[in-house]
């Protein structure tokens, strides 16, 4: 059966990664001042850093709609026997629900629900092209997917709360108290969600350390396939060290460095990094 695999720029796959299993990319919008760009394809994350820096507001994104959905399963669905799409979480944009409304118009287009974001929406999408490897009918792929998303565990550490802040995510007295405490949240996606599950306090690299104990040490669930080391930018030595220390914890056959695209990093801003990986069923 030939399956074309194809996912949102949001899944923060590396080029390499989506040259190798020739994975579609659709880049969402991103809207920085009064200029709209793709993401990836016309504006890379230091860009908004830069802009920002120099007192601009944060960039929007939108999502892609059901007119640009159709479009890309127009130009897929006659070539191929089934085309699987797995978008950004439901909870966190409304790709999926209009992705739901175009495939409605073919037979054999297939959008799955991440239920998350970045390297982890990424995960989903490389099980999608194992499993089309493996020879899997389509809907067998969706229900494995489906059942896969449970099983993946995707959290940051935010060096800082800047972004935060500005995008309205938190109070000023909140990013000014954690900055003289030196806190630094961690964030997971829970059940479809995001929500701060811990404050780690001190340098960064003490708190990423810890982070990477208290996400691997004992873990006897871990899927030792691939873990996603995921930054967006401006952490020199960081993933290195972060490397380093899951080696200590677990044994992973694919460790993927990845940096974060638009879509996250306007939500984070600089100085972010957390480890993906998935649990066995």
């Amino acid at each position: 059966m030939k399956i074309k695999v194809c996912s949102d720029s949001s899944c923060d796959l590396s080029k390499e990664l989506v040259e190798r299993y020739d994975i579609g990319i659709v880049p969402l919008c991103v809207t920085i001042g009064d200029v709209t760009k793709l993401d990836g394809a016309e504006l890379h994350p230091d860009e908004i850093y830069a802009h920002v820096a120099q007192g601009g507001n944060l960039p929007s994104t939108s999502a892609v709609n059901p007119a640009q959905y159709t479009e890309i399963f127009e130009k897929y669905a006659h070539d191929y026997d089934a085309v699987i799409y797995i978008n950004i979480g439901s909870g966190f944009s409304s790709c999926h629900q209009n992705a739901k409304l175009a495939a409605a118009e073919y037979e054999n287009v297939y959008p799955v629900d991440s239920c998350s974001l970045s390297t982890g929406q990424g995960m989903v999408v490389l099980e999608a092209v194992k499993l089309a490897r493996q020879g899997l009918a389509a809907e067998e792929i969706v229900a494995k997917l489906n059942d896969c998303t449970g099983r993946i565990r995707i959290s940051f550490v935010l060096s800082q709360l800047e972004y935060m802040k500005k995008g309205g995510r938190c109070s000023t007295v909140a990013a000014l108290g954690a900055n003289l405490l030196k806190l630094k949240p961690c964030i997971a996606v829970i059940d479809g969600k995001m929500g701060v599950t811990k404050k780690y306090r001190g340098s960064m690299e003490k708190c990423l350390r810890e982070y990477v104990a208290e996400q691997l040490s004992g873990n006897e669930k871990l899927d030792p396939e691939r873990i996603f080391i995921t930054h967006s930018g401006e952490l020199d030595g960081m993933p290195e060290m972060v490397e380093a220390e899951v080696a200590k914890y677990a044994s992973f056959v694919n460790v993927e460095h990845t940096r974060a695209g638009c879509t996250v990093s306007s939500h984070c801003g600089p100085g972010t990094l957390g480890i993906i990986f998935a649990e066995k069923e």
